[in-house]
């Protein structure tokens, strides 16, 4: 039987002053690391459920990643992997992550959409497994999960990162090189206080559907929002 791609958590250790910067300024420096601590956490629990054989932590922090106490604790709540992302670029660096993984093809995906359905990621592991390449953007132009089987192409050269032209130019280079890009769904990112406005907007309406919270999209960051007071109704 073949393995199937392993699934990737692109993650950073939450340090106050360090993490979600452009929502510092409204929620102040603990609470943003806080933030960006329940975005790992909800996207953990999604990968540990989505019945992928082998979940890997990505992780970056002040020395190395699989040293860490935080992403040791991490591995062990969630039984999964851990490897450095180490310096440079983030192209730099998320070439680096998939470069062990290369033979059996791996899906990558970030933490900073809370509200992304478990499924979307069974939905992106599907399509990796009919494709080389797989791309699935945000709504601000970037992309929140890559996926590659084999040699990564070289689409990470001269990106300009943090623009809205990322997706775009990843598909360009990504066709340059001869290979076929599969596009997945979009999704939003929380970036900023009106990407984080809009989060609150669509848990409430989230809660008022699902009533119970066996079925929320992201236990961790609705409570802290809830503990915030910006987030009111209870799941």
């Amino acid at each position: 039987m073949s393995v199937g791609p392993v699934l990737i958590v692109f993650c950073r250790e939450p340090i106050a002053g360090l993490t979600k910067t452009r929502l510092t300024p409204r929620l102040g420096a603990e609470n943003a690391a806080l933030l960006g601590h329940a975005f790992t956490l909800d996207m953990l629990r999604k990968a540990s459920d989505s019945g992928v054989a082998r979940v890997v932590i990505a992780g970056s922090s002040a020395g190395d990643a699989t040293r860490n106490p935080y992403f040791r604790r991490l591995a062990r709540r969630f039984a999964t992997e851990i490897v450095d992302q180490g310096k440079g670029s983030l192209g730099r660096r998320m070439s680096r992550a998939f470069e062990p993984f290369r033979h059996q093809g791996a899906l990558l995906v970030g933490t900073d959409l809370p509200t992304l359905p478990a499924k979307m990621i069974g939905h992106l592991l599907r399509l990796l497994e009919k494709s080389r390449f797989v791309l699935a953007p945000t709504l601000d132009g970037g992309y929140y999960a890559i996926g590659v089987r084999g040699p990564m192409p070289p689409v990470f050269a001269c990106i300009r990162w943090g623009t809205s032209r990322v997706f775009g130019e990843t598909i360009k280079r990504a066709r340059l090189s001869g290979t076929k890009p599969r596009v997945g769904p979009a999704w939003y990112d929380i970036d900023r206080w009106s990407d984080l406005m809009m989060l609150v907007v669509h848990l409430e309406h989230i809660e008022a559907k699902i009533g119970e919270v066996h079925s929320h999209p992201c236990p961790a960051t609705a409570a802290l929002l809830r503990r915030l007071g910006l987030l009111t109704r209870r799941g």
